[in-house]
């Protein structure tokens, strides 16, 4: 039935849907639950697909094979059969040329799918390495004195202050976390925001606390933690440019001077929940690393 606006036309589209539904009809009352999970499973593999070749040399031989597919469609519906010929007998071949050809593209996706968290337990030990890393570099920017801020992202979001800065989308490691605060560095002042396993982006600018009691005896860098976990659950881990002491920000609240042992324990609570088990586990690593 026509679908008739209120200045007594028909709505936009509405000519579009009438010639459509009797094709659409047989389809939709043919799906099933299983076919819509179907639609969705290569949804999402063509979509990761399109998101690796997006922007690498292998995009244009994706657009070549798709001239060669729309050639081959009219070359069939104008009876072109010499054409048709040629492309049919090329086909058989196109399957191992595409493997070749795409072969890195492939990896990444397989590595990406890899990379789902299919099990809790992944996603644990895949935590405890970022806290690790984190706790790896903490320890090195405190032997050298160099000033630092890296905030932990956990359930609200932090693309507004992750946008203010440089992005980097970077695995988490100790390398990377003291290259970004080396002293001189262009990255030095703001932010490290950590997303996950990632490194979001660097020298992020963050909103300073307006606590009057805060600002008179803290620094920058300090009033920048406190002000990002009085609008979010990050957690802000500041070291001290001038005294090499940590300190932790969460909910408002900094905790100074904290030892090493204490930034672990709340570190893996951030990143693993209270439920974390952490008594019985191996010494960890940023130990290991103390001369």
């Amino acid at each position: 039935m026509p679908v008739a606006s209120r200045s007594g036309g028909y709505a936009p589209g509405a000519g579009l849907l009438l010639i459509m539904q009797p094709f659409l009809l047989p389809i939709i009352s043919k799906l099933t639950m299983l076919s819509i999970i179907d639609i969705l499973v290569v949804a999402v593999l063509i979509y990761q697909f399109i998101m690796i070749v997006r922007g690498r040399r292998a995009a244009p031989i994706l657009t070549g094979i798709g001239v060669l597919l729309v050639l081959y469609l009219g070359a069939v519906w104008a009876h072109l059969d010499l054409l048709r010929s040629v492309l049919a007998a090329l086909a058989p071949y196109s399957a191992f040329a595409l493997i070749v050809m795409f072969q890195s593209e492939i990896r990444r996706l397989l590595s990406r799918i890899g990379r789902f968290r299919w099990l809790g337990l992944e996603g644990q030990l895949e935590r405890r390495e970022v806290a690790d890393e984190i706790m790896l570099a903490v320890q090195a920017l405190i032997d050298s004195r160099t000033g630092a801020l890296i905030v932990i992202e956990r359930d609200i979001g932090l693309r507004t202050f992750v946008e203010s800065g440089v992005a980097l989308d970077a695995v988490v490691s100790r390398d990377l976390l003291c290259s970004i605060f080396e002293r001189g560095g262009a990255l030095h002042d703001g932010a490290a925001i950590i997303q996950g396993d990632r490194v979001a982006a660097a020298a992020c600018f963050l909103p300073l606390t307006t606590n009057p009691v805060m600002l008179r005896r803290l620094g920058t860098r300090h009033r920048a933690a406190i002000g990002v976990t009085e609008e979010s659950d990050a957690l802000a881990i500041v070291v001290s440019e001038e005294t090499g002491q940590i300190a932790a920000a969460s909910r408002g609240d900094l905790e100074p001077d904290i030892s090493m042992e204490r930034l672990q324990e709340r570190l893996t609570r951030h990143t693993m929940g209270k439920a974390a088990v952490v008594s019985g586990a191996s010494e960890p690593r940023w130990k290991q690393a103390e001369p």
